[in-house]
């Protein structure tokens, strides 16, 4: 009797039972070769065949913490405000708030609170070398995934996830985005690392920020109930001024697009919404020459957004934490810079990071001037 096709959980749990010209194949638990997820359609046009996955030269880990920092997006929204001296936009997360760490560098650091550093993963997009290389240059080589262009923010989660399946196929991974502000980094990190803990099989954590206003310029979760931890209902989408009144009202939450799951449910979760997305990756990661196989896909890609594309539809697998109130902004505009900035100024410093953010930022000639620019650090502030 035909064998049933396998799950994708079922094809990345699966132990290696061989080895050919530095590729691994996989078994399905009963030690049988495993074949191609029959709940992909078109993964592959023709006939059925064995799953080959390359190895990696990184050691395995035990470790089932991971984290996927996401840092290849190009900012537009602040394009008019983060230029160097040259004119040129300088993507936010390598911008500062004080002309010190960047912000992905404090993403980095939030990561690192709630899983092994060797573990923090950084997606980045080629075309933003110069500001990332020497960034990253303690971090693993294994641990930069450099996209051959920026196609969206589905694409950057899936090629990252995959990779880290590919080493680990037990991970529970967090995903973090670079160009936040976090005020109180032990509240976030309290709840990121308990939705970490708790992360089911068939469910993805979000975590959603305790409102303190009606704030029309971020995305809101409606949860079913006020519990610390409930179904999600819907998303609101930038909501006018009414809309999210009625989300203040009814315990919504702002969309941190922080989030926690086992990668295997992750990647279900891709292949039930994205499935031709999944397909084109896991083809790619099949190719003799991956990196060539990956070029050209990105070539093709279309963008695709991950909240849009993958979380709304996916209510019923969702689930959202409550984050107590932590002075957490995503510096999408230049007056939330502005107020951001403003508000560290008037808080009396208590620890090293305040005091480093407490220092001298002259935002209102940054924001006339549309530049600014530390030459010790070869960073850009904002």
């Amino acid at each position: 009797m035909e064998r049933q096709a396998m799950s994708i959980r079922d094809v990345m749990t699966s132990p290696a039972i061989g080895r050919r010209n530095g590729l691994v194949f996989l078994a399905d638990p009963h030690g049988r070769p495993s074949r191609v997820p029959g709940n992909l359609p078109g993964l592959l046009d023709g006939p059925r065949e064995e799953v080959i996955v390359p190895a990696m030269e990184a050691r395995r880990t035990d470790h089932r913490r991971w984290a996927i920092v996401l840092a290849a997006g190009s900012g537009t929204r602040l394009q008019a405000l983060a230029r160097d001296r040259s004119g040129t936009a300088v993507p936010k997360q390598f911008c500062s708030l004080s002309g010190a760490r960047t912000l992905l560098g404090d993403a980095l650091l939030r990561a690192r609170r709630v899983v092994p550093a060797k573990n923090v993963v950084v997606v980045v997009a080629a075309q933003h070398r110069e500001w990332w290389e020497s960034e990253l240059g303690d971090s693993p080589r294994e641990n930069v995934i450099v996209q051959p262009e920026n196609r969206g923010t589905a694409s950057g989660i899936l090629l990252p996830l995959l990779s880290i399946l590919e080493r680990d196929r037990t991970a529970r991974v967090a995903l973090l985005p670079s160009d936040h502000f976090v005020l109180e980094e032990p509240v976030l990190a309290r709840a990121l690392r308990q939705a970490l803990k708790e992360a089911c099989d068939d469910q993805v954590a979000l975590l959603g920020i305790t409102p303190d206003r009606a704030e029309t310029e971020y995305g809101w979760i409606v949860p079913a109930t006020r519990d610390a931890v409930a179904r999600v209902t819907t998303f609101v989408e930038k909501p006018a001024w009414t809309d999210a009144q009625s989300c203040l009202r009814s315990g919504g939450l702002w969309n941190s697009f922080i989030l926690a799951a086992q990668a295997a449910s992750l990647l279900e979760l891709f292949a039930q919404r994205v499935p031709d997305l999944v397909a084109a990756f896991m083809e790619a990661f099949r190719a003799e020459d991956r990196r060539q196989a990956l070029v050209d896909l990105y070539a093709r890609l279309e963008s695709v957004d991950f909240s849009r594309a993958v979380l709304q539809g996916s209510e019923p697998s969702l689930r959202v934490h409550v984050v107590s109130p932590c002075g957490w902004t995503d510096l999408g505009t230049p007056e939330r810079v502005e107020q951001c900035v403003n508000g560290l100024r008037s808080r009396r410093p208590t620890s090293p990071r305040r005091r480093s953010l407490n220092a001298p930022v002259n935002l209102r000639q940054l924001l006339q001037e549309q530049t600014a620019y530390t030459p010790r650090s070869s960073r850009h502030v904002l």
